[in-house]
């Protein structure tokens, strides 16, 4: 179903991947948007049990298009480095496919909206991030991403030094 890497050798293992997935806070989630067109959007997200999670408004383009067809992409770049002489880059990203909802419950939407904080403001106290929750809760849509494929890769130079 999904393609294999042409360039094999600078795939990255699965344990890679995750790696870059965890360390990393934002990535550019892909939709099927209004009228066939892509629609891309930068996004913070959380990778738990294997899934991405992200947050969102309740409305909106990117809600719309994961109604309409939950099949979504997401891609996470953790280095990026020009290299002018060599006329190349000096890169690791990862590819995430997958599908989508939007989480009904209020306890997984909580759990979260909990786990964003600690990430996003691991030092905040619990009772000021509660509150945030609290204010936000009714506004935020929290969407879950059903990880079906994982793909990473990096340069040619990265593999060299291994």
């Amino acid at each position: 179903m999904f393609r294999e890497m042409r360039r094999f050798k600078q795939a990255l293992s699965k344990e890679d991947c995750i790696k870059i997935l965890e360390g990393q806070n934002t990535g550019v989630l892909a939709v099927n948007g209004d009228d066939g067109y892509p629609y891309t959007v930068p996004m913070s997200y959380i990778y738990a049990d294997g899934k991405i999670y992200f947050h969102s408004a309740k409305s909106g383009h990117k809600n719309d298009a994961i109604m309409r067809n939950p099949k979504i992409s997401f891609c996470v770049t953790e280095t990026d480095v020009i290299l002018p002489k060599d006329f190349t880059s000096s890169f690791r990203s990862v590819i995430a496919f997958g599908k989508a909802r939007i989480i009904e419950s209020d306890e997984e939407k909580r759990a979260v909206m909990e786990s964003y904080t600690k990430k996003y403001s691991p030092h905040e106290p619990q009772e000021n991030a509660d509150k945030k929750i609290a204010a936000r809760f009714a506004a935020v849509a929290i969407i879950e991403m059903q990880i079906q494929h994982l793909s990473g890769k990096e340069s040619m130079d990265l593999v060299k030094m291994r």
